[in-house]
């Protein structure tokens, strides 16, 4: 797709070092030879050795150029331990414990990104989302100004007439089960950032809701009005508007008979959920149904870009998140 190949030729420019803790796993290593082939990123895969290289050779995979640590003997142990007790001695973190927690990739990770020896990270393929994000959450932490994390979804339509060309995001569908009227604000605003700075977008931001403009009344509508409110007040730069059914949010027709002063009814190509059950579902049936694909998810308001796999994840699913992981780490 153009959009991908642009987004990894930015990568390309961008030359970014991404750690990829799972760095045993076939995928993984799949991955890593076409990223280091086509030079998307410098790859620092973490694992003992002389497994990640003879898991690699029984797949008949090159991954010369590839960085390989390994979290147990790294000689940078002991000051990334320093570090993580500095960022944790309120929560009675021992230096003790943090090299524990080291021998953990899927910790150790984070910390060469605090540390400025990698500039984002791409995992999941093998561990859950919560064993991906605690860990990121508790060292990296969240952009100044952002109190929660959320993960959008780049969704390529096959009909052209949706979105940009075709290109929506759609948030949140991976990270916050719950969100207020504050913490739905700012994932609108960060993913209107990440529709600019990874698709190229000039973002028009729907706040979804089941009504429009009114048409419902119920405490769920309220938030996505109040959201909408202060996400516009947050960032009067993008086009925000809500709340929104998705047929007057994407239907140029439904939008001049519901909401026809809103500058981005019947022209969204951002896409808020009200919620995770909502966007996760939306999201999945947009792939199921319409035949999308979902790229994703990338996870929006951290410090550092890091990025969570689906376990279903393919190799270009990876290769894909690393491009992407590597664009946002170029700002």
């Amino acid at each position: 797709m153009e959009l991908l190949n642009q987004i990894k030729e930015n990568a390309k420019k961008a030359n970014k070092k991404i750690v990829l803790p799972e760095g045993t796993e076939e995928r993984t290593l799949k991955a890593t030879e076409i990223l280091l082939k086509e030079g998307i990123a410098q790859i620092i895969l973490l694992g003992n050795p002389e497994t990640v290289k003879a898991n690699a050779a029984s797949l008949g995979v090159c991954i010369d150029g590839a960085t390989i640590v390994d979290p147990a003997t790294d000689s940078n142990r002991d000051a990334y331990a320093d570090i993580m007790v500095e960022i944790r001695k309120k929560k009675g973190l021992t230096k003790e414990k943090a090299l524990d927690m080291l021998n953990d990739p899927l910790c150790f990770g984070p910390i060469m990104i605090k540390a400025g020896h990698a500039d984002g990270e791409v995992a999941g393929a093998i561990n859950a989302t919560g064993d991906v994000l605690r860990p990121a959450f508790q060292f990296v932490k969240t952009l100044p100004g952002m109190s929660v994390v959320s993960g959008a979804f780049l969704m390529f339509l096959k009909d052209k007439t949706f979105g940009h060309e075709g290109v929506m995001v759609f948030s949140d569908c991976a990270v916050m089960p719950e969100t207020n009227d504050k913490q739905l604000a700012e994932i609108a605003v960060a993913t209107a950032k990440t529709a600019k700075a990874i698709v190229g977008m000039d973002p028009k931001v729907a706040m979804l809701s089941f009504s429009t403009k009114g048409s419902a009344k119920h405490d769920v509508v309220d938030k996505v009005a109040n959201a909408t409110k202060i996400a516009q007040e947050m960032a009067p730069e993008f086009k925000i508007d809500g709340e929104l059914q998705l047929d007057a949010a994407i239907v140029e027709e439904v939008a001049a008979l519901k909401a026809p002063e809103s500058p981005v009814a019947g022209k969204a190509n951002v896409l808020i959920f009200p919620s995770l059950e909502a966007g996760n579902i939306g999201y999945k049936l947009v792939q199921r149904l319409a035949g999308a694909q979902a790229v994703g998810p990338v996870l929006q308001g951290m410090a550092a870009p890091i990025n969570d796999l689906s376990r279903g994840c393919s190799v270009s699913d990876i290769v894909n998140l690393v491009a992407i992981t590597a664009t946002q780490a170029a700002g």
